[in-house]
């Protein structure tokens, strides 16, 4: 695979190391807004979570990484934990934001540990990848069911929404997200013109977090340790620890880190999400991938973009909650849809062996009713295939 962007064959001198915020810097900060905006929707629409709480967590952490890091160094949702609690809440009414403020606390402390210690590799050494593969198979459909219902609420917008956004997702002139964001907002402002007024009427105000954890029950925090973070345990370590320390390194040899760096990084972040109301944070590799793409060299892509989402949680999260309200269902369930079918995408790579795209596939359809059910059956499904019982 060849290197995105300018070759480095030898390390920057310090001053290159220094975090810039140019046009390109403002370029490549909007680079990953493809992968934030439909999980932030979702938290909100869906599982009516306080935007404050995300965005500032979001923003936060951010600012963090692209100071600490000084490279385009991401900070998305982690997208497991985003579709089963989106999917899942809305099938079932079980999962509740409590239940992702406990995921969010689990994952820090869970990453945390890992990182300080050191044991990551051996955690990885642990989980199958058919059953990896087919967890996330299994979201990724979850996400497009939920979104396809969202949209027979209104056919015409969701047809006319998923086929615009189609047509632009390799746009870069113009994002395919801003088209579809900008389409809903004008069909939700002709069909609620009352909604559009208190959007217009909104004027900064400052709001600070409260202690989210006071909140916590052991039933919310139970569930968003067993169905919610679990299951993201082993995709974060491939995708947003192993991966993109690679990628970093690769790409910025002269800011080299390590997959220990990383997954402590993960857990600090997590832990001040959980504090805070936020939602179960990742460095993930596709979103470096964004930001230099557009133009990002330094974290001061990251810096901007925090920034933006920390004075918007804090002095216009209640605007930020009435204009999400103007998205009609249909386009919510675009969004949702497009989300789904990008988590799957990242799923098709099966096994050659026939045995290991069975336990992928039993488990990616249980995954689309219990993702924590799933999980066990597929390492089930492994262990026996593992002692040649497994017979197809």
């Amino acid at each position: 695979m060849k290197p995105i962007g300018k070759p480095h064959s030898a390390p920057a001198p310090e001053t290159a190391r220094r975090n810039r915020f140019d046009r390109m810097e403002w370029a490549g900060a909007l680079g990953d807004l493809g992968t934030l905006i439909p999980f932030v929707v979702a938290y909100i629409g869906v599982l009516k979570m306080d935007p404050l709480g995300i965005l500032l967590g979001f923003g936060v952490a951010m600012i963090v990484c692209g100071t600490y890091y000084r490279t385009p160094f991401p900070v998305q949702p982690m997208k497991a934990v985003g579709a089963i609690a989106t999917a899942q809440a809305a099938q079932t009414f079980v999962v509740t934001p409590a239940a992702v403020h406990g995921a969010c606390l689990v994952t820090g402390l869970v990453w945390l540990a890992l990182g300080l210690t050191g044991a990551a590799d051996r955690v990885a050494r642990l989980v199958a990848r058919p059953v990896v593969v087919g967890i996330v198979l299994g979201l990724g459909m979850s996400f497009m069911l939920q979104g396809a219902k969202m949209m027979s609420e209104g056919w015409f917008l969701g047809i006319v929404g998923l086929t615009g956004t189609g047509l632009l997702l390799t746009n870069r002139a113009f994002p395919a997200m801003f088209a579809l964001l900008l389409f809903g907002f004008g069909a939700g402002a002709l069909q609620n013109p009352e909604l559009l007024g208190s959007v217009a009427q909104a004027r900064p105000e400052l709001r600070l977090p409260s202690f989210a954890l006071s909140e916590l029950t052991l039933d919310a925090f139970l569930i968003g340790a067993v169905f919610l973070a679990l299951p993201q345990i082993p995709l974060t370590l491939g995708n947003a620890i192993i991966a993109i320390t690679e990628e970093n390194n690769r790409l910025f040899p002269d800011r080299r880190i390590s997959e220990r760096t990383v997954a402590t990084s993960t857990g600090l972040i997590n832990l001040f999400g959980a504090a805070i109301g936020g939602v179960p944070m990742c460095h993930g590799a596709g979103g470096m991938a964004g930001h230099v793409r557009f133009g990002a060299q330094t974290g001061g892509a990251l810096i901007i973009l925090g920034a933006l989402l920390t004075v918007l949680g804090l002095f216009f999260s209640s605007s930020v909650e009435a204009l999400f309200r103007l998205l009609p269902q249909p386009i919510l369930g675009v969004i949702l849809f497009l989300a789904g079918a990008q988590l799957a995408l990242g799923a098709c790579d099966f096994s050659r062996d026939k045995r290991e795209r069975f336990i992928t596939v039993v488990t990616a359809g249980l995954a689309v009713w219990n993702v924590g059910l799933a999980f066990v059956a597929g390492m089930a499904a492994h262990a026996i295939h593992r002692r040649g019982w497994l017979r197809l």
